[in-house]
């Protein structure tokens, strides 16, 4: 008898502290490949601190965080390489523009052959035409999809989106929720987090509800209606 699939995220009872602030206080989550998670919950919720550490951008301070089968305490390099990663703020050099950004990104992944990927991304989102302009003059939704592009050019197995939609025009929305099912069709596992219900039901098959940095529900993302999806936050 075959052995079920393992799934891609494994989050258990993890705990984030700085300093004297638990910024997460126990989360448990399991995200499989081939789906699309959502993160939901107000602002200050642990939604950005939980997909950091899901990145490998910060370390857990307690329970087990396994990416890709990688243990993200010992094994952070491992996990970067198996994420793309989109953080909720920053990550891109004023002084560079979006086709240099792809550049070193794909340089520092020995990614081959990434141009024509490359290019249909930028125009996809609507940044063909500003690929060769630096980003300092990015608005900030133009440099949110800029962040979705980094993020999944390299088709990585696990694509971390934080606050994608966050001051985002239809071309980026549409353009983002295109690379959400193209992740999923090739069997990635996606995790997005954000504070915007509808977009989360149209591009997620699951949704987990964080708040005060500890997960309280976790549910089929049809299941979470708007009246159910307030009292949990409340």
């Amino acid at each position: 008898m075959s052995q079920p699939p393992v799934p891609a995220v494994v989050v258990r009872d993890l705990h984030v502290r700085f300093g004297e602030v638990e910024a997460v206080s126990g989360i448990d989550l399991v995200a499989e490949a081939g789906q699309a998670t959502a993160l939901l919950g107000r602002n200050g919720a642990g939604k950005s601190t939980t997909m950091k550490v899901l990145a490998g951008v910060v370390p857990p301070t307690s329970g087990t965080v396994l990416v890709a089968g990688h243990d993200a305490a010992t094994e952070s390099l491992a996990v970067k390489r198996a994420v793309g990663y989109c953080p909720d703020v920053g990550g891109l050099v004023p002084r560079a523009t979006p086709w240099e950004h792809l550049q070193l990104s794909a340089r520092l992944r020995r990614t081959d052959d990434w141009e024509p990927r490359g290019r249909d991304l930028l125009e996809r989102f609507g940044l063909g035409d500003v690929a060769h302009r630096v980003v300092g003059g990015f608005s900030h939704g133009m440099s949110r999809r800029l962040s979705v592009v980094l993020a999944a050019l390299h088709e990585p197995r696990v694509l971390l989106l934080d606050e994608p939609f966050d001051g985002v025009d239809p071309v980026g929305v549409e353009a983002t929720m295109e690379v959400v099912a193209d992740a999923r069709a090739r069997g990635a596992c996606v995790l997005l987090s954000t504070h915007l219900r509808e977009l989360a039901l149209e591009a997620c098959t699951t949704a987990v509800v964080l708040r005060g940095g500890s997960r309280v529900a976790a549910m089929e993302a049809t299941s979470l209606s708007g009246e159910a999806y307030r009292a949990l936050l409340d």
